[in-house]
């Protein structure tokens, strides 16, 4: 079950092309692709630990007779299961007048306080902090090549901040999934 897709990821990242067109009203700036998170190795160890939390949670439940926290479990292992077996999508992304855009989807520069930069392993990001409280970050991977004209474009836009990881953040790290593969299934 051990996967090496994270040599892949770094060669597909590292490959994305950034593409200048003519700006203007609403037109594109500047383009890339990139895939939507970081594929992180996931030895069989992890895996099988995996299962065997959720076996231990999922016996507790049974002794406790909590048959409605039994189902949340397996159907949590499931997910992440699932989750961790996918593969990241290549999305195109691109700054405009008007904000970035993620495939169909766009964000407004207004919607953002701050951006910051940040730098995990060898790849690259670009980290927008929303303006509304309980709206999640959103992380936009660029390929170090044509990183300085993607961030002096953010910089004309937003303020710069310094990006620091939260404890939910390490913790995903840590535990080596990949939260933005989750929220990008919910939007």
């Amino acid at each position: 079950m051990a996967t090496n897709n994270s040599k892949n990821s770094s060669k597909k990242v590292a490959e994305a092309k950034v593409v200048r067109e003519a700006p203007g009203r609403g037109q594109t700036d500047i383009s890339w692709e990139a895939e939507e998170y970081i594929v992180r190795d996931k030895t069989t160890w992890w895996y099988v630990g995996l299962v065997a939390v959720g076996l231990v949670l999922s016996g507790i439940s049974v002794l406790l007779q909590w048959w409605s926290f039994l189902a949340v479990v397996i159907l949590s292992v499931i997910a992440l299961m699932i989750y961790a077996m996918r593969p990241p999508r290549i999305l195109r992304y691109s700054l405009s007048n008007k904000g970035l855009s993620e495939g169909d989807k766009l964000y407004n520069y207004n919607d953002f306080k701050s951006f910051g930069l940040l730098h995990e392993e060898s790849h690259f990001a670009i980290v927008l902090t929303p303006r509304k409280r309980f709206s999640p970050r959103v992380t936009v991977y660029f390929p170090e090549a044509q990183g300085e004209e993607i961030v002096d474009a953010f910089g004309a836009r937003l303020p710069m901040e310094e990006v620091k990881l939260d404890m939910l953040d390490k913790l995903i790290k840590f535990l080596r999934i990949s939260f933005c593969d989750i929220i990008s299934s919910i939007r």
